[in-house]
């Protein structure tokens, strides 16, 4: 969320974080870090709502009438497990146990660079 420049960043993220809903409200650098995102494409804060929750303005705003498949969001923290599935080898990926996950933005380096010819 881009807050106006006069908003009191932390009531903002106070009142936020008493919605019903509501998994994170983070100051743009601590979501930054969480999240490995760019700060500079990301607002003064970032709001995570819980699974099965959609976040919006308002709803009245939101003609969803229109709709004929279900509404899809950006994915929240309970969707960033996603299941991958090569039909060939894949070499060089992080061993269980390191420490290092692989996240949403790594399967083009998967795809591109780690799957075996043949």
């Amino acid at each position: 969320m881009y807050l106006p420049r006069d908003a009191s960043v932390a009531q903002v993220i106070a009142r936020i974080k008493e919605l019903p809903g509501i998994e994170a409200v983070l100051y743009n650098a601590a979501a930054c870090e969480r999240f490995e995102l760019p700060n500079d494409r990301v607002g003064d804060i970032v709001v995570v709502s819980t699974r099965h929750v959609v976040l919006g303005t308002r709803e009245k705003e939101h003609d969803l009438s229109g709709l004929t498949v279900p509404l899809r969001s950006h994915s929240g923290i309970s969707e960033q497990e996603v299941l991958l599935l090569f039909n060939r080898r894949v070499d060089g990926l992080p061993a269980g146990g390191s420490g290092k996950r692989l996240r949403n933005f790594d399967i083009f380096d998967v795809a591109l660079n780690r799957v075996a010819a043949s």
